[in-house]
């Protein structure tokens, strides 16, 4: 289906397939280095060609909704973490794709959410495998390792019907805002100290804890060991984005995914591009505003070659509507009406949730394949 850039309609997704794979080889030696099992976050992708890139064999797996979890489960994956606490009304669900096959285990923190597991198992006539959540940083849901409730929780899990608990896991969602390396280092050490600090509770109170499930991209790419972990989760690595760039656990370079978009209008009065990849297009993210570098809602590359055009932003955006500010009126001869740019996203997840599917580049502007994208919750 090869076909050019310039026939495709636009706002549309485009993936650099080779960066994309070189993203996927770096966090699979990352984690053997270090010794712990990988299971990919499957909730940036949301497709199944490319999460048959990050989990050959389609071996275990994260996902953040159920929507994912039937999606996945239906296209062969089978150890799947839903790794948002559990809604009760979801329970069924998850039991009719275990009764198919799968293995979708369960995550709470609350006694409320272990009752209800334990009564669904017993209505259901059919079993569960959770996990405990822990907050290493105070950054979202979860209980703290010192928290008296975590041992409640693995009491009542284990001396529930039908109930295993499969271990303890945490997201150190606070490394987002670390400014350096250094920093970057110090929370992954906090979060696998603070985690396997949790497990080690549950044990000595005589609770059956096999796992430590620790992981974010930045914190997977900056710690110096994982002693005491089993496993690590990490996701946006798969494409990278800008926000990642600004952390410094990427390069621009190595950013896979981009919006091709078209350019649709000239304001010469204010030297603004306008072009049709607006806030539902690029996402209203503005994560970057708080580094180094703010990079708007987007950094502008040129579309053959997906390379950063030095200076150049999306400045601000409407519902369907870009602005790229010009230093110069006589540049906009080098972006006439018609022409294509490539907008690189401050947030993958957030940029790939509006779009169907992506349009897979193996050269600079080449499109190869079609790969489809789940939606919804």
């Amino acid at each position: 289906m090869a076909r050019r850039l310039a026939e495709l309609n636009t706002p549309c997704l485009v993936l650099d397939r080779r960066r994309m794979q070189s993203n996927i080889k770096r966090m699979a030696q990352r984690a053997a280095s270090l010794g712990v099992a990988l299971r990919p976050h499957l909730k940036t992708c949301k497709s199944l060609e490319i999460g048959a890139y990050l989990a050959p064999g389609k071996k275990r797996v994260t996902v953040s909704t159920l929507r994912e979890a039937e999606y996945f489960a239906d296209g062969g994956f089978r150890d799947i973490l839903y790794a948002v606490s559990i809604a009760p009304a979801r329970l069924p669900a998850v039991a009719r794709l275990n009764a198919a096959g799968a293995r979708v285990q369960v995550l709470l923190d609350n006694p409320e959410a272990v009752r209800q597991l334990a009564l669904s198992a017993a209505d259901l006539g059919c079993g569960f495998e959770a996990w405990i959540e822990v907050d290493v940083d105070g950054h979202r849901a979860g209980l703290e390792p010192e928290d008296p409730q975590l041992v409640e929780l693995g009491r009542g899990l284990q001396s529930a019907s039908g109930i295993e608990l499969r271990g303890v896991m945490t997201h150190a969602g606070g490394s987002y805002n670390c400014r350096n390396m250094a920093e970057l280092e110090a929370h992954a050490e906090q979060e696998r100290q603070r985690c396997v600090a949790a497990a080690g509770r549950l044990r000595a109170a005589g609770i059956r804890c096999p796992g430590v499930s620790v992981g974010s991209t930045p914190t997977a790419l900056a710690a110096a060991r994982l002693d005491g972990v089993t496993e690590l989760r990490a996701g946006v690595y798969v494409f990278f984005d800008l926000f990642q760039a600004g952390l410094g656990v990427c390069r621009v370079e190595d950013i896979a995914l981009s919006v091709l978009t078209t350019v649709i209008s000239h304001k010469k009065s204010h030297r603004r591009l306008i072009i049709d990849a607006g806030g539902l297009a690029l996402s209203k993210d503005r994560s970057t505003a708080g580094q180094a570098l703010d990079c708007g809602y987007g950094l502008v590359a040129r579309a053959a070659d997906g390379r950063v055009i030095s200076g150049l932003s999306v400045s601000k955006v409407n519902q369907e509507h870009g602005m790229i500010e010009l230093a110069h009126v006589s540049d906009f001869d080098a972006y006439p009406v018609g022409s294509q740019l490539r907008i690189l996203p401050n947030h993958a997840c957030m940029t790939a949730a509006a779009y169907e599917g992506y349009s897979v580049l193996d050269s600079d502007d080449r499109v190869v394949e079609r790969w489809s994208r789940c939606s919804g919750w």
